[in-house]
C-alpha cells in the first residue's frame, strides 16, 4: 500500500511516504518545534510528488503517543482531516514502539530488550519494555527513574536492555549497570512507520474510528495559566 506517515510526538517533526512498507520520501526536521506550521508544508509537498507519479495514498499511520500534548494534537488533527477527505483508513502507531524502529534501523540488537523514553520532564519518563522482535512486555508507564529496578520491574535481570530516545540522555548517570547500554541520537521518525503499519494492516486491523479517536497522552493534560498580558 501507499501510506503517508505522521510523526509529530516531541521536538521532531517528520512525514513520509511509504509504499510497500519501505520509504520513499521523507520531510524531517529536527529541533524546530513550529509543527503546525511545518507539517502541513511537509503533507503538501509529499502529496504533490505523489500526484506527479500518478499515485495516491491509501492510508494515513498517525504517531499516536504517548508524546508532546501539542505536537499529538496538530498530528492528529491533520491525519484526521485527509482520512476523511480521502477516505481511507487512519492507522494509529505507538510512538515508543516507532522509537524501537528507528533504533533497530541504527544498531545492531540481537538480543535483549528495548527500552525507549520520551521525556516527560525531570527525571519522569514514558516508558515501555520491547523485545528485539519490536514486540511489547507490560504496559506504557510514566516512570521515575531512580534505579534499573524503577526502570525495569518484574523484566530486571541481567539480559541486554537498550535505552533511547529524548528522554534517555538524562538517565545515564543513573543507569550505570553493565546490562545497560545506551544509543544516542535515536528520535521517532516517520519513516520508520510504514513496515509496522503494514504489520497492523496484515493482522486484520482496519482503522481507527476517524469521529472518535484521540491521542493516547497517557497523562492527563493540565493547562498553566497564562502569563500573555489580556488573557489570564
Amino acid at each position: 500500500m501507499t501510506i503517508l506517515c505522521i510523526e509529530t510526538s516531541t521536538q521532531v517533526c517528520s512525514a513520509a511516504i511509504c509504499i510497500g512498507g519501505m520509504p520513499t520520501d521523507l520531510r524531517i526536521s529536527i529541533g524546530e518545534t513550529n509543527h503546525a506550521q511545518l507539517l502541513p508544508r511537509y503533507v503538501d509537498e509529499l502529496l504533490g510528488e505523489l500526484t506527479r507519479k500518478g499515485l495516491r495514498i491509501e492510508a494515513v499511520a498517525l504517531s499516536a503517543g504517548p508524546g508532546s500534548y501539542t505536537g499529538l494534537r496538530i498530528g492528529t488533527s491533520l491525519a484526521k482531516g485527509l482520512c476523511y477527505g480521502l477516505q481511507v483508513p487512519l492507522l494509529p502507531i505507538d510512538t515508543l514502539q516507532i522509537l524501537c524502529a528507528s533504533a533497530a534501523a541504527h544498531a545492531h540488537i540481537e538480543d535483549g530488550l528495548l527500552c525507549p523514553m520520551i521525556d516527560a520532564r525531570r527525571m519522569e519518563v514514558y516508558t515501555r519494555l520491547y523485545d528485539a522482535d519490536l514486540q511489547p512486555k507490560g504496559e506504557t508507564r510514566a516512570v521515575v527513574v531512580e534505579s534499573e529496578d524503577s526502570l525495569m520491574g518484574e523484566e530486571a535481570g541481567k539480559k541486554p536492555v537498550y535505552y533511547f530516545g529524548d528522554g534517555a540522555e538524562k538517565c545515564q548517570t543513573v543507569l550505570t549497570q553493565p546490562n545497560m547500554h545506551y544509543i544516542a541520537g535515536i528520535v521517532p521518525d516517520a519513516q520508520y512507520m510504514g513496515l509496522l503499519a503494514e504489520q497492523m494492516l496484515a493482522e486484520g486491523f482496519r482503522g481507527a474510528d476517524v469521529a472518535y479517536y484521540e491521542p493516547f497522552y497517557l497523562k492527563q493534560f493540565v493547562a498553566a495559566p497564562s502569563h500573555v498580558k489580556g488573557l489570564r
